[in-house]
């Protein structure tokens, strides 16, 4: 498997016949380190049988370690010279795994449905300025994802991991603790990447869990995540003031939540949340 994947000089020999010089705007921040990508796809337990989701593929670091681990690999690309490139670079190095690719040319941002059997993993080195709104999407997206392994930047890795009570404990912590068990996977250094970010990466591993049992929609409890959070200094009895449409009521539904109208949001769990957006208050009738 060794001379299949891509090392420093593979990936800018690459790089230099597409002319490609990576942008900070699509966060091209290319692996250049076998071990890393051999390191990612056992941390991420991919299965023979798994169908992989892969955004960002870039240049196929990545790419050409998870072919041999899965039964297939659907690679999202936003950028068409690299969604191009791709399957030749795989052709290349790898083609007796070449049937297992497809490439599909769009932003993972919008994407709603891919082509062939669902996917069961998410599997990606992020581009740190979306990362987030990214894993968030793809799991609300796509509920056939059971596991995954993302790379972000490690502070983003420490949002999405946080448990209630920290300072870093926030919106994100919260909407992906709705879909899934999160944890740190270690620490990724600066040196593995061409060009080298400026910031430290770190791994986040999850599975797929039920939602809390509810009668409140996915989109009502993340409405109350996001007000929760919007004033993170405030009680949450001033914070929901305007989810609730007074404070009088925001302090009716967290006593009927079982919560505390003093407390703050960085110290309730998703479940919590949960149980507060059930007892929204119905909006005024405008007659």
């Amino acid at each position: 498997m060794g001379e299949r994947l891509l090392g420093p000089a593979d990936v800018r020999e690459l790089a230099s016949g597409l002319g490609l010089r990576p942008t900070k705007t699509l966060g091209q921040n290319f692996v250049i380190d076998a071990n890393t990508v051999r390191r990612i796809v056992r941390d991420a337990e991919v299965a023979p049988e798994d169908v992989v989701l892969e955004v960002g593929p870039g240049l196929g670091s990545l790419t050409l370690a998870l072919l041999p681990a899965a039964s297939r690999v659907v690679a999202v690309e936003v950028d068409p010279a690299l969604a191009q490139r791709l399957p030749a670079t795989v052709a290349e190095r790898a083609p007796d795994l070449a049937d297992r690719l497809e490439v599909v040319p769009d932003n993972a941002l919008r994407v709603a449905e891919l082509p062939g059997p669902p996917p069961t993993a998410l599997v990606a080195n992020l581009p740190y300025n979306v990362a987030v709104p990214v894993v968030l999407h793809l799991l609300g997206a796509f509920p056939s994802i059971r596991h995954g392994l993302v790379m972000v930047q490690a502070e983003v890795a420490d949002r999405l991991t946080a448990g209630p009570g920290g300072k870093v404990y926030g919106v994100p912590s919260v909407k992906m603790a709705w879909y899934a068990h999160a944890r740190r996977a270690g620490n990724v250094g600066r040196a593995v990447f061409w060009p080298a970010p400026n910031v430290d990466s770190g791994l986040v591993a999850f599975t797929r869990r039920e939602p809390p049992s509810t009668s409140a929609s996915r989109k009502e409890v993340f409405a109350a995540i996001d007000a929760a959070f919007a004033q993170r200094r405030k009680t949450l009895r001033a914070a929901l003031a305007g989810w609730a449409g007074s404070a009088a009521a925001a302090e009716a539904a967290l006593r009927a939540a079982g919560v505390d109208p003093t407390a703050r949001g960085e110290s309730l769990d998703v479940e919590a949340f949960t149980r507060i957006a059930e007892h929204r208050p119905p909006s005024p009738t405008i007659g």
